[in-house]
């Protein structure tokens, strides 16, 4: 099954440009020598990234690179160029049409900085991981150096860093709200998202002799401009969600209010009056609709705004219903037009049955790169993810709408892998994608999933027009798994649980076949404050997904764990929800070896959240719902520290909050115990408590069995459904 929501022309259906005649590339060329060798004077479009180039589906640059060539353009790649200079943006010559920018697979700064913002010393993604390969904040550095090398020529920047920038966001690095990376970039255009559908668009487009400049209506794009699109319509947003009195959630499938109701004023926001829609006839209420936000200048000072400003922006990522957003910086604003439409099934197939190598361009010769040796022996056959966890970019940047590849496709694929890829021992190390058991699973109704606002599909419970049935994923790996030459099939992507218990016969297939003793999966906590901000569901999900994996674990004679991970400092977290998630692992015999603290992300609800303290999953109001969130090194630290309570790095710093928290019940040397009391020798001098810098790998280690702990009471709860 496939996304309903249709685009009006399909991604391969326009006429190939005149240099398809010569060919498909080996390996899409770095250098003058090899377009000499493949009869080039020139290139068509050079893509700029900040990963190394590896010719592999898992790689965006890839995927943009063959996709154009399969359109008859030719690309050249400039990979991980120095850019303290114009010199390396120069060296294949000024591309015909464009140049394409983006950071790489990974934001660039997150890339390089810890969740503590501490620098990294290595880089996944160049080889022999190597650290400081690409500069901070990526996208804008190469679009500058795009721009110096050659004047005139137009710059389009995307991938993850520029869809998660491409409107006012909140800076977690430099601690303010930044603009749109648009205007530091100095770019022509930006889209978003996973973007061959307008990638294709604007180059066929500009190929034909357009200007970049009046190109202005293409879905999955972001412009500047200094007025509203003519012929659009505008509404003001604190019309739609008007920050005062908190009304009831409405229905998600109501149909959109028409905008020609009333002239909304100029107000607090610092937008101007909205336009007034008087439509000639009937149609639907978000086409040629904009949305006007409030200016960056005042989401910059006004933090409610700029809660209800993020709370807009994500009502509006539904293809099927979004509508066009601006937002004014200074003189000029931002104009966002609607996402994209997804990718059908026939689509997929022949984006990922493209002509690619499967292994990095041989000019890094024996060098290894982490990020390829990872992927190297899985296969993606699904985007897209219905869950909105907060703290997720997936929705902002794949969105919610699944778009899966048929089975035929991913056969075809993991044949290729067994037969062309070096070192394959026969095992695929991962059938997935943003989450392992989502492929297929789809709205069972058109109408509301066309018009659908809500953020998640599956919280607080899972939406009644939700197909949970997991027979295409099930009919999938017993079709892999029997392939000549296939010994083995895992998974490796994260495991939606609370999905995977409306599906018990998908629980079980699972734990026969396709686990090679761990499982990972994501409960992300255990207390009701932060999961509800997470949009996660609560631990009974988690309790009968481990009956049943435990259940059909024995029944196949195999000892099999579950790898739960958890998250530190989430917004909504409490020092006592952090303090009942340590006593939850100690009770269920649990040492994690290595863990995360929440990492706020652009555009992410949860940074969201870590900004403002303010709770944007409702309408915003200057009475919005608080939202504690632990802020500044030391309070960090001591969340992560308690998912590590048996570290005696921690100890000390435990005990001091235990003490303050009235909890020095819990120290001690028993076994009701968290942490022991202090040592003679810690009395006698200061500990410095918690390893910093320490990585989001979580690791299940036995204990004995332990003694269930004294909590104090506490208010009671919403319980979360699920």
């Amino acid at each position: 099954m496939q996304a309903t929501i249709k685009a009006d022309r399909s991604l391969f259906s326009y006429p190939k440009y005149w240099p398809h005649c010569l060919g498909t590339a080996p390996f899409l060329p770095m250098s003058k020598q090899e377009m000499d060798e493949l009869g080039w004077d020139s290139c068509d479009i050079i893509l700029v990234t900040g990963d190394a180039y590896v010719d592999h589906p898992s790689f965006g640059m890839a995927v943009v690179g063959r996709v154009l060539e399969a359109h008859g353009f030719r690309v050249g790649i400039i990979a991980q160029p120095d850019w303290t200079s114009k010199d390396d943006f120069m060296k294949l010559g000024a591309p015909n049409l464009y140049f394409g920018v983006t950071a790489g697979n990974m934001d660039s700064m997150i890339n390089r900085y810890t969740a503590d913002k501490k620098i990294r010393h290595d880089d996944a993604y160049t080889p022999d991981n190597v650290g400081g390969k690409r500069p901070d904040r990526a996208v804008t550095v190469y679009s500058q150096r795009c721009k110096e090398a050659y004047k005139g020529i137009p710059v389009i920047i995307g991938g993850i860093e520029a869809s998660l920038r491409r409107i006012a966001h909140y800076d977690y690095w430099s601690e303010k709200v930044r603009r749109s990376a648009l205007f530091d970039a100095k770019a022509d255009m930006l889209m978003f998202g996973n973007a061959e559908r307008p990638l294709v668009e604007v180059t066929h487009r500009l190929a034909a002799g357009e200007n970049i400049a009046d190109i202005r209506d293409v879905r999955g794009t972001a412009i500047i401009v200094k007025e509203a699109l003519p012929e659009w319509q505008g509404v003001d947003s604190t019309s739609i969600d008007r920050p005062g009195k908190i009304d009831p959630i409405p229905s998600p499938y109501m149909e959109e209010p028409e905008c020609d109701k009333k002239d909304t004023s100029a107000n607090d926001s610092g937008s101007a009056k909205a336009i007034v829609v008087q439509p000639a006839e009937r149609r639907k209420p978000w086409e040629n609709v904009y949305v006007k936000l409030p200016a960056f200048e005042t989401v910059k000072e006004n933090k409610v705004l700029y809660a209800h400003t993020s709370r807009i922006l994500h009502q509006e990522t539904n293809p099927g219903c979004a509508r066009a957003l601006m937002q004014r910086h200074g003189d000029r604003h931002i104009w966002i037009n609607p996402p994209a439409m997804p990718l059908e099934t026939e689509e997929m197939d022949a984006v990922f049955d493209l002509p690619y190598q499967r292994v990095p361009h041989p000019v890094y010769g024996k060098a290894k790169i982490p990020a390829y040796d990872m992927i190297r022996f899985s296969v993606n056959i699904m985007r897209g993810c219905y869950g909105g966890c907060t703290f997720c970019s997936i929705t902002e940047h794949e969105g919610r709408i699944i778009q899966s590849r048929s089975e035929d496709s991913i056969i075809r694929e993991i044949e290729q892998i067994r037969d062309n890829v070096p070192g394959f021992t026969g095992v695929i190390s991962d059938l997935g994608g943003p989450t392992a058991n989502m492929y297929r699973l789809r709205c069972k109704s058109p109408k509301a999933e066309a018009t659908c606002r809500r953020p998640s599909c599956v919280y607080p419970s899972i939406c009644a027009h939700m197909d949970t049935d997991h027979t295409p994923t099930i009919d999938l790996y017993r079709r892999a798994r029997e392939l000549p030459g296939i010994k083995k099939i895992l998974i490796a992507s994260g495991v939606r649980y609370d999905l995977a218990v409306e599906d018990p016969a998908y629980v079980r297939e699972l734990a026969l076949h396709h686990v090679g003793g761990y499982l990972k999966i994501a409960p992300e906590h255990t207390e009701d404050g932060p999961l509800s901000k997470m949009m996660k569901p609560g631990m009974g999900s988690y309790y009968r997904f481990k009956e049943l994996f435990d259940k059909y674990s024995e029944e196949a004679g195999k000892k099999q764990y579950l790898i739960p991970y958890f998250i530190a400092s989430h917004p909504g977290t409490t020092d006592e929800d952090m303090l009942n998630l340590a006593i939850w692992l100690k009770e269920n015999r649990f040492k994690l070896d290595q863990v995360q603290n929440f990492y706020p992300s652009p555009m992410a609800t949860a940074t969201t959240m870590y900004h403002t303290e303010v709770n944007s999953l409702r309408k915003v109001t200057k009475d919005s719902e608080a939202v504690p969130s632990a802020k500044g090194e030391i309070h960090r630290r001591l969340h992560k520290a308690m998912l590590r309570y048996h570290d005696p790095k921690n100890f000390a710093q435990i005990r001091e909050a235990l003490i303050k928290m009235g909890r020095e019940d819990l120290i001690g040397r028993g076994p009701q115990h968290l942490v022991p009391p202090a040592s003679a020798k810690e009395k006698q001098q200061k500990v410095r408590p918690g390893k910093r810098g320490e990585r989001a790998l979580t690791k299940h280690t036995g204990l004995p069995p332990q003694p269930k702990f004294k909590k104090q009471p506490t208010k009671k709860k919403a319980v979360n459904k699920g």
